[in-house]
């Protein structure tokens, strides 16, 4: 217990916490363990920065820092920690939710899809992982279909429109009960 006109003792006063280092140093940043010239558990001799200051961080794009910055701001608030979690968690939920639905319509579903995973993997581990696998597996097919020939690219893009004029044909068949074809056939039959 501190009382009036007592001094706090240096050697029991906290290091700023462990989380916001660790955080620091997935962030490219250095941390120092070192103490200050002034500082009376442990003088370095140098002009160390005081344990657990970030030392000299890499520049990032403008946008990019402040955001990161934010977040770390955030997370080192335990309410805010948890606060930030859910609104990612439900932020998420609801780009992914309204991808899939979207995912049968021609359009971007599956973009959607990914853009909710993109806003998952700021908090969560697994959605990380997960969009890397995506990323990785996009990226080689896209150089797989790029390295053939002009012949079979148009096959592949054929295929592909196939596959979307016959998921749209029966997303609005079974959907809204509009047959295209059946009304492509009678007006070709009555013109």
């Amino acid at each position: 217990m501190v009382t009036r006109g007592s001094s706090v003792d240096p050697t029991t006063t906290a290091d700023p916490p462990k989380g916001a280092a660790r955080a620091a140093e997935r962030r490219g940043c250095g941390v120092s363990t070192e103490r200050g010239p002034g500082d009376p558990r442990g003088a370095s001799g140098g002009a160390a920065p005081r344990a657990g200051t970030a030392v000299s961080p890499p520049r990032r794009g403008g946008w990019r820092e402040r955001v990161h910055t934010t977040l770390d701001l955030i997370r080192a608030n335990p309410t805010g920690r948890i606060t930030l979690k859910i609104f990612i968690a439900i932020a998420g939920a609801i780009v992914v939710t309204v991808g899939i639905a979207l995912i049968p319509l021609p359009g971007p579903g599956w973009l959607l899809v990914i853009a909710g995973l993109g806003i998952w993997a700021v908090e969560f581990h697994w959605a990380r992982r997960l969009l890397g696998f995506t990323r990785r597996h996009v990226h080689n097919w896209t150089r797989w279909v790029t390295s053939r020939s002009l012949p079979v690219r148009l096959v592949l893009g054929a295929v592909g429109l196939v596959f979307v004029a016959v998921v749209v044909w029966l997303s609005l068949k079974y959907s809204l009960g509009i047959d295209l074809v059946a009304r492509a056939l009678h007006y070709l039959a009555t013109h």
